[in-house]
């Protein structure tokens, strides 16, 4: 109901501004709403069909690791953390061995890696739905986690950072600084929106089955940033991103040779399971356009600007800092669309130059927020889901903190 809600309001709020700016004068306003929603539409479909052949691909590889045994051996392992955040599943279902994977391809930064191995994971969940159409509490918690996930390196915005760095010419430039302050902020983005949904389904939370093994993730994340923090940033970067590739490719290698040592037939299992991966493509493609064509008219008759001005006002009517305002927009249009939230991104950079405050506040906002209702649009919909229930609200609280963790890490360590 949430999500229909604000679907429609995104329309209504688009026309009635667009009605606003055509009395003021500005005539072309809806030839530009009307341009923004057929290229949201064209966009929408082209992004699903970039996603068939990724998900054939994994699809087809985790065909092979359950046939192999693989899954099955990586949800044992993850086992007594995920009985407790996901009471519903029975112990060896295959959702845990998909989930799994999911969280570990998030970790690492492998967003192509990532969406096939959640959207697997939605479908085995919604086989243990008792309504069809509606989340349920496995459902909205995986799908929240995969809103704030932690990523250990975002390479990507490293990547992006260093090239327009080369172009303004700024010497001895340290593209990976933002890396410890995105991962806190990440960080409590992911807890704020697992305590949300604890309080919305009432996980207890406290309990010593459920502290323990969090805290031994824990340590071995502390471990690691440890590790890390010993070496300069760009080298922990190469390091991460090098690890990140090689267990990703040792973990198929895995799938394929214990397949083949059990005499799976490897490639006609790779196919069977890549077939499915088309089905799901197509499937979330109305789902997909709907949302992306709400959050196209909302941007194009200047909604996010107004709402940018006003908070603006309210800032500097309280006395705050307003120096963390010109990259404010890359964390609310992040929520929306993550290729605007880019744009906006390297438009700070350009604007303000990379090695400024703002810059590297928006690139921390980039790389440790999520794009809520793309993910809601593309999870739910693999599984035809109508009724979200309370994941689009736990999904914003865990963006709001993410955010307000973003800015607050980016004064402390560079302002």
């Amino acid at each position: 109901m949430a999500l229909n809600l604000v679907w429609l309001g995104f329309f209504v709020v688009a026309f009635a501004t667009a009605c606003v700016r055509l009395v003021l004068g500005d005539v072309e306003v809806f030839s530009r709403l009307l341009a923004a929603l057929f290229d949201a539409a064209r966009s929408g479909f082209d992004i699903a069909l970039g996603l068939t052949g990724v998900m054939a691909l994994w699809l087809g590889l985790l065909r092979v690791g359950e046939r192999a045994g693989m899954v099955d051996l990586l949800a044992r392992a993850a086992a007594p953390l995920l009985r407790q955040l996901f009471p519903g599943v029975p112990a060896g279902h295959p959702a845990q061995g998909a989930m799994t994977m999911n969280v570990s391809a998030n970790l690492l930064g492998l967003d192509n890696a990532a969406t096939p191995l959640g959207l697997k994971a939605m479908r085995e969940l919604d086989t243990l739905n008792p309504r069809p159409g509606t989340a349920t509490d496995a459902q909205i918690l995986f799908v929240v986690l995969n809103t704030a996930g932690i990523t250990l390196i975002p390479t990507a915005v490293i990547a992006i950072r260093q090239s327009i760095a080369l172009r303004q010419g700024v010497a001895h430039f340290n593209a990976a600084d933002i890396l410890l302050p995105t991962l806190l902020a990440t960080f409590a983005s992911c807890i704020a929106g697992l305590l949300a949904v604890a309080v919305c389904q009432r996980l207890p939370l406290y309990r010593p089955r459920f502290l323990l093994p969090l805290a031994g993730v824990l340590a071995v994340l502390a471990a690691l940033l440890a590790g890390l923090a010993q070496l300069p940033a760009e080298q922990a970067a190469r390091i991460t991103g090098l690890a990140g590739a090689f267990c990703i490719l040792a973990l198929v290698t895995a799938f394929l040779v214990a397949g083949a040592w059990r005499r799976v037939p490897v490639y006609d299992t790779f196919v069977e399971g890549a077939r499915e991966g088309f089905g799901v493509a197509v499937q979330i493609i109305p789902y997909l356009v709907g949302m992306l064509c709400a959050i196209a008219l909302f941007r194009a008759a200047g909604c996010m600007d107004w709402l940018l001005a006003g908070i603006g006002r309210g800032v500097a009517a309280l006395g705050w800092d307003t120096a963390f305002l010109p990259a404010l927009p890359v964390g609310l249009m992040k929520i929306l669309s993550g290729a605007g939230a880019r744009g906006l991104m390297v438009d700070v950079m350009q604007a303000y130059g990379v090695d400024s405050f703002p810059a590297r506040l928006a690139a921390i906002i980039q790389g440790s927020t999520e794009t809520t209702f793309y993910v809601l649009a593309v999870y739910g919909g693999s599984v035809g889901l109508k009724n979200m229930r309370h994941a689009l609200g736990c999904a914003l609280f865990a963006d709001a903190a993410g955010l307000a963790a973003a800015i607050g890490l980016g004064y402390a360590f560079f302002r």
